[in-house]
């Protein structure tokens, strides 16, 4: 792994690194690492854990990724744990109930995912990679024993989840305790000045925190990241959920969601260019300033995030022809297209205003296989599914493979073969 020394004053590395997050445990001691740092010329140690439940990584996971590469760009080491030991235990944060570990051959195959997708973010040759396997697994039962002793059931049962099956009567298997307890471990046997990782996460660093001064080290800054809300601008970004941009997304695609879904949600636009791009809060406000006296159109913005996300994710080149692409799609909508209805190979050539297409109201929140079904399209979620796989089924002349593809979030014209056509209003 190649490391370069801190340069950058310490107010400048700060503003950048505790730009977006939701809790910083303390901003005055990271301050005070960041000062020994510049000063000793050492990169501070910083930790990130991942368990390997092989993800197709979306731009939700790219949050904490992004925050990775700010102190990567700082100068700073970079630990990505990959949770070979923890994997085997699950991780129940967030959980109502127990959480069925991994086997060691799923970890082994998940970690290799993990791997090929973090570099899209992460610069290969400043990123550690490490399973914690290595020092957990090792441990020996009085090892364990003397790990547990440092940490009591009152303090676990402070985790929110926790508590709430305690006081319900749902069953808390004793492996869970030890979770959040190797999590810890891990920030001990690495040294680590920081640890980051999702707002769920909060209690789980805390404790690596707490425990550290018992093995005579320096308690870890811990940070949060939030939850990135999904394109639907409620629930958090999740593929079930099919409110999601994922990271291998065509260009375009990625593109037309960002311009579609967020119609009539702007802030959760804002949002978007705090956490997934590197402008800065002044230019970020600079933009909602001229948002606000009308000098900028809420679709242009939309674009200009599309622009950014897919330079990250497929570089520059990849911009233009991907936004052409989509407003080419949008201004289509005004123009003839194909009649409405179900058409037959005669009529299949004759034209009409695309305001004569008949309109459906359908609902918004179901995913599209389902509205499918709705309009008439497919004689059941199943056939569906079959359709959209097989690509043929097209939402504004773009072909939509992924069957978890949610509703559009405007009106949308909606087309299966060359025979269905209708137009979709979501309500």
């Amino acid at each position: 792994m190649t490391t370069t020394s801190p340069t950058l004053p310490v107010a400048e590395q700060l503003a950048l690194l505790i730009r977006g997050c939701t809790d910083v445990v303390r901003e005055a001691d990271l301050r005070k690492k960041l000062q020994r740092s510049l000063d000793t010329g050492t990169p501070l140690t910083v930790k990130v854990g991942f368990d390997p439940t092989a993800p197709d990584l979306h731009l939700g996971h790219t949050v904490l990724l992004r925050k990775m590469r700010h102190f990567q760009d700082m100068g700073h080491r970079v630990v990505f744990l990959i949770g070979s030991f923890t994997g085997l235990i699950g991780d129940p944060s967030g959980r109502s109930k127990t959480r069925p570990p991994l086997t060691v051959e799923e970890i082994a195959d998940n970690a290799e995912t993990y791997k090929a997708q973090v570099f899209k973010i992460l610069d290969p040759e400043r990123t550690e990679i490490r399973f914690n396997d290595e020092w957990l697994g090792p441990l020996r039962s009085v090892d364990w024993v003397r790990l547990t002793a440092k940490y009591n059931v009152a303090q676990m049962l402070e985790r929110r989840d926790f508590r709430q099956r305690f006081e319900q009567g749902q069953p808390i298997a004793m492996h869970e305790f030890l979770y959040p307890l190797a999590q810890a471990y891990d920030s001990v046997h690495l040294q680590a000045d920081v640890e980051l990782g999702g707002t769920d996460q909060l209690f789980n660093l805390n404790v690596g925190r707490d425990l550290m001064p018992a093995f005579g080290l320096e308690p870890q800054v811990v940070m949060t990241v939030p939850l990135l809300v999904g394109l639907d601008g409620v629930e958090k970004m999740s593929k079930s959920l099919g409110n999601y941009i994922g990271v291998h997304e065509p260009p375009e695609v990625m593109v037309q969601k960002v311009v579609e879904q967020f119609r009539g949600r702007d802030e959760v636009m804002w949002t978007y260019f705090e956490l997934l791009t590197d402008l800065t809060r002044e230019e970020i406000a600079d933009r909602q300033a001229r948002f606000s006296a009308g000098e900028v159109s809420a679709t242009e913005l939309r674009y200009e995030l599309g622009r950014h996300i897919v330079a990250d994710f497929h570089g520059a080149g990849a911009v233009a022809g991907a936004e052409q692409q989509v407003r080419a799609r949008q201004a289509a909508r005004s123009r003839p297209t194909v009649a409405a209805g179900t058409i037959g190979a005669t009529a299949s050539a004759a034209t009409a205003a695309a305001s004569d297409l008949p309109v459906r109201d359908v609902d918004a929140a179901q995913l599209l296989r389902k509205v499918l079904v709705e309009v008439g399209f497919a004689s059941s979620v199943s056939d569906a599914t079959r359709k959209i796989a097989q690509g043929g089924v097209r939402v504004d002349g773009l072909v939509v493979t992924d069957i978890n593809a949610p509703c559009p979030g405007a009106t949308a014209v909606l087309q299966v073969g060359k025979r269905q056509i209708v137009r979709i209003r979501p309500v």
